[in-house]
């Protein structure tokens, strides 16, 4: 029997399969807004087959957004129009659906990367003053960020709950707070983009402070007995960054807090990183985590054969796979996936005649006389 295709649960919330949809920003809101590009995105990846499907990074205020066309989910109005999104998924696929809850800090105020991704400065149209730990730009040429005074501290935490609130009401199954790619809560754990002197800096448990605080936030906001997790950047790749050691002791300090799964990235906060790229070059990240903090993880990056995917879950090294980019170039990777791995995997009845006819038993439930 395929291990990844094996059902496996993160708390209480029981997944078919041990493919995830990793959330993958489509910069198509309108002020923050979900708009009919989400309810064709998220209806065609919720017919897909895999286990769980991560809604992208939603910003919890204005402020926090990447670029000004991000998702957000800080007022009625957003909350609003991704319940439309969702409603209609829902109609037709029974998928759970989780959220990635973030802030962009200093890598906000950017322009969308089909138009170059650059940043935006905040007396041009459209471009807001970022907010960071310290008043460290991105990149050199980048407008220096805000360094957060108590006040914006505490209005950020408020606003991760809040959007932790609003997922609730809108019937998401889990959330994963975002902690990697050199966005907001990374850039507080990193001691690259850290030089506080203050209670939120310097030391590593003075680093991992505010990361702390915002999960303990969502978590007390959110559902009780839903999955909250947290996903991270292993390493910085830069000398005297980030790394996977401090890494650990994060996901050591997050179970003790209830976290319910880590999902594995990493790079994201330094122009200057020299990542080592390759097949899984992630994994093993993930496979020291498991091991050393004892929580289920994920593993990303650059995972695209179905069995390079099997030996990941079938070797321990990880407890699920989430897919991005690949996702997007096969939107039917699982059905592919279950079918070199002689698995079955769930597809909605209107697309049941499309079963080829040497893998009569590939789609479950199928139940159609050829």
């Amino acid at each position: 029997m395929s291990k990844l295709f094996s059902p496996i649960s993160l708390g209480p919330l029981w997944l078919k399969n041990r493919i995830a949809i990793a959330p993958m920003c489509q910069y198509s809101a309108r002020e923050g807004a979900a708009t009919a590009w989400h309810t064709i995105h998220l209806g065609h990846l919720a017919l897909s087959g895999a286990g769980i499907l991560f809604i992208e990074a939603t910003a919890v205020e204005p402020e926090g957004r990447i670029s000004p066309d991000d998702l957000g989910l800080w007022s009625e109005a957003t909350e609003r129009a991704l319940g439309e999104a969702l409603d209609a998924a829902r109609r037709h696929s029974d998928m759970p659906i989780a959220i990635q809850l973030a802030h962009a800090g200093r890598k906000a105020s950017t322009r969308v990367p089909w138009e170059g991704g650059q940043s935006i400065p905040s007396s041009q149209p459209r471009g807001w003053q970022p907010v960071a730990p310290s008043a460290l730009p991105y990149a050199a040429h980048d407008e220096a960020p805000l360094a957060l005074n108590a006040a914006g501290l505490r209005r950020i935490r408020d606003a991760f709950a809040d959007a932790a609130r609003r997922a609730d009401r809108l019937g998401i199954d889990a959330i994963e707070v975002h902690a990697a790619h050199g966005y907001l809560l990374h850039q507080f754990l990193s001691p690259l983009s850290n030089r506080r002197e203050d209670e939120y800096g310097g030391s590593l448990p003075n680093r991992l402070r505010f990361p702390l605080e915002v999960f303990d936030a969502v978590r007390a906001a959110f559902g009780a007995g839903k999955p909250v997790g947290v996903r991270v950047s292993a390493t910085d790749w830069v000398d005297g960054g980030w790394d996977i050691e401090q890494t650990v002791a994060f996901a050591q300090e997050l179970k003790r807090r209830g976290c319910a799964f880590i999902d594995v990235s990493s790079g994201g906060l330094s122009p200057l990183q020299k990542i080592a790229l390759g097949p899984g070059y992630q994994v093993p990240f993930a496979a020291k985590i498991k091991a050393e903090a004892g929580m289920p993880t994920i593993a990303v990056g650059l995972i695209t054969e179905a069995r390079q995917a099997e030996e990941i879950i079938a070797s321990g090294q990880a407890d699920m796979v989430a897919l991005a980019r690949g996702m997007l170039y096969d939107p039917r990777w699982p059905w592919h996936a279950a079918a070199q791995l002689g698995a079955q995997v769930d597809a909605p009845p209107q697309y049941w005649r499309s079963q080829p006819h040497e893998l009569k038993n590939l789609f479950s439930g199928n139940t159609m006389v050829r």
